[in-house]
């Protein structure tokens, strides 16, 4: 295992910073309910340089089924890489796309990316590393090579979009689309030092930074979180910060966290916090974003406050202006944390996740983690365990998961487990 591992706190790390096996399994966490039996399918092993070495986010698919995805150490320089794991037939493939130079061996490049791609409207890889060139991270995009590649090692063209310009400056989520083709997401930085959302758009050669808002700290927040933004059908951005917000019971000074949301206007974006946390039943340091419903309503988690502080899964209702908040569940999983990074959608209307820890004490003393699912009905909510990670076969996913529309299947990553411990690729079937 690699010299540092012990230290797995993921929240305080990714803002501190800004061989198929298969196995059958149907575990049960102590008085947690186990949905019907799933078949858990590890899809890669990671196993460092030059493959990758612990993936710390999710997973993008494209239309022909294929997974991307990022690890935060490993490819061939050891700074992380960029991966695609391409259908073969009844197989898959790995296919290292970019390996990050980093500043640090001279280049111009990014370092350590920590969240997961998106595919943009034109087939690229989109992407951001919180390091890079001038020590504030990047925002890449990664394009095929101009003729087909026979074998699996084919490098894409890599472009840097934009170079963050200070010191802790960087990008802290993935970015997303707007519908005419600019970039939003969420960065260090800003006046009082609390963070930033930003707009990238094409501007001749290259791409030009808006800053649309900054952070002041509470009352308002602080930090935007990993987790990134989201668009509603008028145009408007939510996410959350991990700080700022409410002051008070158990986070006097930092605040709790907000979930917020930017309206655009002709004199630019407005700022509201829908829901400051109280660090209590409510949740505390969301890390995550939030997803909405066709009624509007948002949904999210935070890995710590609830009843035993591993976190919460919460909804936000609108109604005459104001937000009411939602406690939909509140975990009891034994150990450092709940989830992590954002909700998912089934093709149901439950809501999907992980765990970083719970469950079997079989990594670093406070479980190995799980993918669960929140369940709908007329009663409420019902919670269940689809998987329970025992640490040789994945562990303490940091990550969420995606879903395959057509049968149901759901992808994710593991940042530890494997034959080497350096994290897997997994998948899940009903």
């Amino acid at each position: 295992m690699r010299a540092g591992r012990e230290e797995r706190n993921p929240t305080w790390r990714r803002h501190a910073i800004f061989a198929a096996v298969v196995v059958v399994l149907t575990v049960a966490a102590a008085g947690t309910p186990s949905a019907q039996a799933q078949t858990y399918t590890i899809l890669h092993t990671f196993t460092g340089t030059p493959d990758g070495d612990e993936p710390l986010a999710g997973l993008a698919t494209d239309s022909g089924g294929n997974l991307y995805g990022t690890t935060y150490y490993g490819g061939a320089y050891g700074w992380g890489m960029v991966f695609k794991l391409a259908r073969t037939g009844s197989g898959w493939q790995m296919e290292p796309l970019h390996s990050f130079p980093s500043i640090y061996n001279g280049g111009n490049d990014g370092a350590h990316p920590s969240t997961h791609v998106t595919l943009g409207p034109d087939g690229a890889v989109y992407g951001t590393t919180p390091e890079g060139a001038g020590n504030a991270g990047i925002v890449f995009k990664l394009t095929p090579p101009p003729s087909a590649c026979e074998t699996a090692l084919c490098p894409w063209n890599e472009s840097v979009l934009y170079s963050f310009p200070g010191s802790g400056d960087g990008p802290g989520s993935p970015v997303i689309f707007d519908q005419v083709g600019n970039l939003y997401g969420v960065a260090g930085g800003g006046s009082p030092g609390c963070g930033v959302v930003y707009e990238l758009s094409p501007s001749g050669s290259g791409w030009s930074e808006t800053v649309l808002y900054e952070f002041a700290g509470p009352p308002d927040g602080c930090t935007p979180t990993w987790g990134g933004l989201t668009f509603d059908e008028a145009g408007n951005l939510y996410g959350t910060t991990s700080y700022g917000g409410y002051t008070g019971g158990s986070c006097p000074t930092r605040g709790c966290g907000t979930v917020f949301r930017l309206t655009p206007s002709q004199s630019g974006w407005a700022e509201s916090v829908l829901y400051s946390f109280q660090g209590l039943s409510d949740g505390d340091i969301p890390s995550g974003g939030v997803i909405l419903d066709n009624s509007g309503n948002l949904y999210g988690a935070t890995p710590y406050g609830g009843n035993d502080n591993d976190g919460t899964i919460y909804g936000l209702t609108p109604s005459d202006g104001n937000w009411t908040f939602n406690l939909l569940y509140t975990f009891d999983e034994g150990g450092i944390g709940g989830p992590v990074d954002t909700l998912t959608w089934d093709s149901a209307g439950n809501l999907l996740g992980t765990t970083f820890s719970g469950g079997s004490q079989g990594c670093f003393g406070y479980g190995c983690g799980n993918v669960f699912k929140l369940a709908r009905s007329s009663a409420g909510w019902s919670y269940s365990v689809l998987h329970q990670f025992l640490g040789n076969e994945g562990g303490n996913p940091e990550g969420s998961v995606i879903v395959d529309a057509a049968n149901g299947n759901i992808y994710g990553t593991a940042s530890i487990g494997g034959s080497e411990n350096y994290g897997v690729v997994f998948e899940i079937t009903p």
